[in-house]
C-alpha cells in the first residue's frame, strides 16, 4: 500500500466528514480498512467513528491512478455500519451512485451550455401587421441601433440585421402561436390578471431571435430585450411572451429602460413564479437558463410573498452582473451576517437539477 497515498486518501475522507452538512466535525476516530479496485482506478475504504467509543461506520475514497496524491472526487459515506464482509461491497456502490450522479451533471452542463444563448421571444399582435419603418425609426431614437439590412435581403415581412458579433432576426408572423401556447403561459403572470385574455385575442406575432457569435451573454440579451421593448410600441402589440411568461407591453418597456441608467433588465429577463406549499411560500426562477446558470428555488418560506420576491429577484442580478457561479454546500448572502445555504438537487418546481436557496 502507498503511505503517503493512503495518508492523502484519510486526511480528504475526514475533511468530508467535518463538512457542516455531512457529520459537521472530524471523526473522533478513523482508520484506514483496507483497498480495492474499479474502473482501473485504486479505492480506500475507511472505518470511522463519529464520536469517541461510538459505532464504526463506513466510508470511501477515490479513485487514485497509479501513485498519484488527487482523488478524482469520489469521496462518500452513508454513514452505515462498517462490517468487513461486506464493505467492497457497499463502498463499491457508493461509488458507481457517485459516477452516476457526475455523469447526470455533466450532461446537465451539457444541456445548459447548448441552452445559453438561445435568446427568443415573441409579441402579441391584435392584427397580422406591423409597421417596419416605425420600428427601425424606434431602435434609432430608444437606444441607438442602425437597423441597416443587406442590399437586396429586404422584405416586408421581416427585419434581419448585425450589431456587432450578433444578428438579429425580427419577423411577423401571420397566425398564433401554436397549440394555445401563448395563453396557458399567460396564466403564469399573476401580476397582470388580463394576461390570458391578450393571449386569446392575439391573431399574429413578431418573433424575435438573436443568433451569432458573441461571448458576451449579457450583451446578447441587452440587445434582445431593446428589440422586444420596441416592438412593444407597434400598433396593436397585446403583450410579451418571453421567460416563460405572457408580459404587459408597458410593464415590458418600462423595466427595459433600466438599461438607460446602465443597470440590468433583470425584470425582463427573469420569470419569478411564486406558489403556496402546506409549510409556506415556494418561489422559482425561469431564465437563468439563458445566461448559462441554473435556475434557482426557495422552498416553504415563512416570508411574505413580495418579500421573496424581491429576494429571489436580488440573487439572480447578483449572479448574472456578477457572473457568479453558486456551487451545492456554499452560501450567499448580502452582508457578513446574511447567510444563505445553497443545495443543489432535483428540481421541485422546474425540471431537471436546481439551487435550492434557503431564505
Amino acid at each position: 500500500m502507498n503511505t503517503q497515498q493512503m495518508q492523502a486518501a484519510q486526511a480528504a475522507m475526514a475533511e468530508w466528514l467535518a463538512h457542516p452538512q455531512e457529520l459537521g466535525h472530524e471523526p473522533a476516530a478513523i482508520e484506514c480498512a483496507g483497498t480495492f479496485e474499479l474502473h482501473d482506478m485504486l479505492y480506500y475504504l475507511f472505518k470511522y467513528q463519529p464520536e469517541t467509543n461510538g459505532e464504526w461506520l463506513l466510508g470511501v475514497c477515490g479513485g487514485y491512478e497509479a501513485d498519484g496524491l488527487e482523488h478524482c472526487g469520489h469521496v462518500f459515506s452513508e454513514m452505515e455500519t462498517y462490517a468487513e464482509e461486506t464493505a467492497v461491497e457497499k463502498a463499491s456502490a457508493m461509488v458507481e451512485m457517485i459516477r452516476s450522479y457526475w455523469m447526470e451533471q455533466a450532461k446537465q452542463a451539457e444541456e445548459r451550455k447548448n441552452r445559453a444563448g438561445s435568446f427568443a421571444g415573441f409579441v402579441l399582435m391584435a392584427e397580422n401587421e406591423w409597421n417596419k419603418k416605425q420600428l427601425i425609426s424606434d431602435l434609432k431614437a430608444e437606444w441607438g441601433i442602425e437597423a441597416i439590412e443587406d442590399e437586396g435581403e429586404q422584405r416586408e415581412d421581416s427585419l434581419v440585421f448585425e450589431v456587432g458579433k450578433m444578428i438579429a432576426a425580427v419577423s411577423l408572423m401571420p397566425a398564433p402561436i401554436p397549440d394555445g401556447e401563448a395563453e396557458t403561459n399567460a396564466g403564469n403572470n399573476y401580476m397582470w390578471p388580463e394576461a390570458v385574455e391578450a393571449a386569446k385575442a392575439h391573431k399574429a406575432h413578431i418573433m424575435v431571435a438573436i443568433i451569432g457569435k458573441e461571448e458576451n451573454l449579457l450583451k446578447c440579451g441587452k440587445l434582445f430585450t431593446k428589440i422586444l421593448a420596441c416592438c412593444c410600441a407597434q400598433p396593436g402589440a397585446l403583450g410579451v411572451y418571453t421567460s416563460g411568461v405572457v408580459f404587459a407591453p408597458w410593464y415590458y418597456a418600462k423595466f427595459a429602460n433600466i438599461m438607460k441608467e446602465d443597470a440590468l433588465p433583470v425584470f425582463n429577463w427573469i420569470w419569478v413564479g411564486l406558489y403556496r406549499s402546506e409549510k409556506g411560500i415556494c418561489g422559482y426562477t425561469y431564465g437563468m437558463s439563458e445566461f448559462g446558470k441554473d435556475e434557482m428555488e426557495v422552498l416553504d418560506a415563512d416570508a411574505d410573498p413580495n418579500d421573496l420576491r424581491d429576494f429571489i429577484y436580488s440573487l439572480a442580478g447578483y449572479v448574472l452582473e456578477y457572473d457568479v457561479t453558486l456551487k451545492d454546500g456554499e452560501t450567499i448572502g448580502f452582508s457578513a451576517e446574511d447567510k444563505h445555504a445553497i443545495t443543489y438537487s432535483e428540481g421541485v418546481s422546474l425540471p431537471g437539477m436546481t439551487l435550492k436557496i434557503e431564505y
